[in-house]
């Protein structure tokens, strides 16, 4: 059975990692990333188990949770920041919780994800309390995105996909991150 990763999960992996060292990386020097990492300021707690995921596969992530070079009050300046940021990146990663629709950023990120890069480089990263919980998929333009998951190939150890729910394909997600 294919499984996003719960809250729990995300957790456990961020008590693996240093979370604070993992944040301030990601948040250097977007220049040298491949994968922006779009999620809500609801969903900090989790960004390092998403990060050490990503990057465990062969991603290097940016993050803007404490970018130095991100404006804290010109939400113009803030706007070109993330615009140069999602164009350097060759993928786009949105962290998908039922905290998700609150936020005011993610679907202008999304849609320029989407735009500068097209929906094969782009892929959601589910997440809820629960692994059977949909409640994260509740808009419905969701549905266009493949999705990183914890599932297997018939005959082979579990590991992270990307699965396109809407051809039922799926790739290793190092595959997909490079």
């Amino acid at each position: 059975m294919n499984l996003f990763a719960t809250y729990s999960d995300l957790r456990r992996l961020s008590a693996e990692v240093d979370g604070r060292v993992l944040l301030e990386k990601a948040a250097s020097k977007a220049e040298t990333k491949t994968v922006f990492l779009s999620h809500s300021s609801k969903d900090n707690d989790l960004l390092p188990g998403v990060i050490s995921v990503l990057e465990a596969n062969g991603g290097r992530v940016y993050a803007d949770v404490g970018d130095p070079e991100l404006p804290k009050s010109d939400f113009t300046e803030v706007a070109d920041r993330l615009r140069s940021a999602v164009r350097l990146c060759a993928r786009f990663v949105l962290l998908v919780t039922p905290r998700t629709k609150d936020s005011v950023w993610i679907p202008w990120e999304l849609g320029l994800g989407d735009g500068v890069h097209g929906d094969p480089h782009v892929a959601l990263f589910p997440s809820a309390e629960s692994s059977t919980e949909k409640e994260w998929s509740e808009r419905e333009f969701l549905g266009l995105y493949q999705r990183i998951i914890w599932g297997n190939f018939e005959g082979k150890q579990p590991e992270w996909l990307v699965f396109n729910h809407l051809t039922n394909t799926a790739m290793p997600l190092r595959a997909w991150l490079n």
